[in-house]
């Protein structure tokens, strides 16, 4: 990694620390007691609950199974793709565990795209849940999303 860059990768982490207000999400399976994690963008509300109502409207009109995300737990981020002079839209690829209605976890790999939409504003959030992509949409063990 060039000096820049992780110069570049440290400001911007510590802007949107300072910019936002800590996200975090709770893991209450397990030993009792209550594990914080802190994945930035990746573990936002807003990026997990459209996750959870995404796919049950997928697993219901798509996959005919009656199946939810009951939890996502041990978000991270893998990798993120500044927006510059070359790539007009930044990326961050994102990883998790998704704990299903029917007991089974899962591992969940998401990318948000920003900025997108009409003219600029807004996110896209991709997903896909290993082991329940049967067209291969997102390729073979959700490759596009890693």
């Amino acid at each position: 990694m060039t000096r820049t860059l992780a110069a570049t990768l440290l400001i911007s982490l510590s802007l949107a620390g300072a910019a936002a207000p800590g996200a975090s999400a709770a893991d209450y399976i397990g030993s009792g007691q209550v594990q914080s994690y802190d994945a930035g963008v990746c573990s936002e509300a807003s990026v997990l609950g459209f996750i959870t109502s995404r796919f049950e409207y997928r697993a219901a009109n798509y996959l005919h199974a009656d199946l939810s995300i009951a939890e996502i737990r041990n978000m991270g981020q893998d990798r993120h793709e500044f927006r510059d002079e070359t790539h007009l839209v930044e990326r961050e690829y994102c990883f998790a565990t998704a704990v299903m209605t029917d007991g089974q976890q899962r591992s969940l790999y998401y990318l948000i795209e920003r900025p997108w939409g009409f003219a600029g504003v807004g996110r896209n959030i991709e997903f896909c849940v290993g082991g329940l992509d049967p067209w291969y949409v997102y390729g073979a063990h959700c490759a596009s999303l890693r």
